[in-house]
């Protein structure tokens, strides 16, 4: 059965574009499907890290809204933005086939992070790469970056960094993977959970809405995201953790990685990793739980 579908979104080129390609999916199913462009804190708030100024929920909670009250239908999030723990009333009815979920290295003057003199400017405002990077390069300065994909790339170009580190999933999605001049290999920087991964959010009670979403899932990222997610959840899932967790699936058989480390870089990453066979999301979030476990025993906190 198709009928009218409404998707609220950010309203950022990349914003944009997720919100397009689910409208362009839904449409071929034969949905009515409209846009509703908002902004939200976490748009507007850019001279703070997000840790500071209450996470990464600041991207979802104005859509949240709109589809509390009816304005919308669903949202669609980059799944690293969705918070951990959804409010109570919502659900996150479908995860889509994962992008390119690792890091990629961008400037216009260094061909990688190995290239880099000493004390050259690095770009990024998430605690997670902030770790990894110093884990890599611990000579290296890095300093905030917030705004949009264009904004962070205008601010490169202007000379205001050596290079920044951004999710290839983003740069890809736009058109612009010519700007990669390296991409992180998972063994160097290990993703955020859920990186590369679209997830769309409804109320809980629109089951209406979750069948008209299930042939837009993918089973293999539902997995993956699911134990990763589980890592982040299990640790206090917060944007000001600098937490890593990275899944793979294969022949059914679930590889799980995760690193910790200290905001301050003042101790070595704390690593972690286990691989099960897996047949459902609760098999994969009890992996995730596993080695969230092993994370504490080793001293992340």
């Amino acid at each position: 059965m198709s009928f009218p579908i409404t998707i609220a979104t950010r309203e950022s080129r990349l914003a944009l574009w997720q919100a397009e390609h689910v409208q362009a999916l839904l449409r071929a199913r034969g949905h009515a499907v409209a846009l509703l462009g908002m902004t939200t804190r976490g748009d507007q708030i850019l001279d703070r890290s997000l840790s500071k100024v209450g996470g990464k929920g600041l991207f979802v909670k104005e859509l949240e809204t709109a589809l509390e009250e009816g304005r919308a239908d669903i949202a669609v999030h980059s799944l690293k933005d969705v918070p951990m723990e959804l409010p109570p009333g919502f659900a996150l009815a479908c995860v889509m086939a994962r992008e390119d979920p690792r890091d990629a290295w961008v400037s216009s003057a260094h061909a990688s992070l190995a290239d880099l003199p000493p004390g050259a400017v690095v770009g990024t405002s998430s605690l997670r790469r902030a770790v990894l990077l110093r884990a890599l390069r611990p000579d290296v300065r890095i300093e905030p970056l917030r705004g949009n994909l264009d904004t962070r790339l205008r601010k490169l170009d202007e000379g205001q960094y050596a290079g920044l580190v951004l999710a290839a999933a983003g740069l890809k999605r736009l058109g612009l993977a010519g700007r990669i001049r390296h991409v992180f290999d998972t063994d160097e920087m290990l993703p955020a959970a859920g990186q590369g991964a679209l997830g769309i959010e409804i109320r809980a009670d629109r089951a209406d809405l979750a069948q008209a979403l299930a042939p837009l899932a993918d089973a293999a990222t539902s997995l993956a995201v699911a134990a990763e997610r589980a890592v982040s959840r299990a640790l206090g899932g917060s944007c000001s953790m600098p937490l890593a967790a990275h899944a793979t699936l294969q022949a059914g058989r679930l590889r799980l990685r995760a690193a910790w480390g200290e905001p301050e870089g003042q101790a070595p990453l704390v690593t972690a990793e286990a691989a099960a066979d897996v047949a459902d999301e609760a098999a994969a979030t009890a992996l995730g739980e596993q080695v969230a476990a092993e994370l504490r025993a080793r001293g992340a906190h």
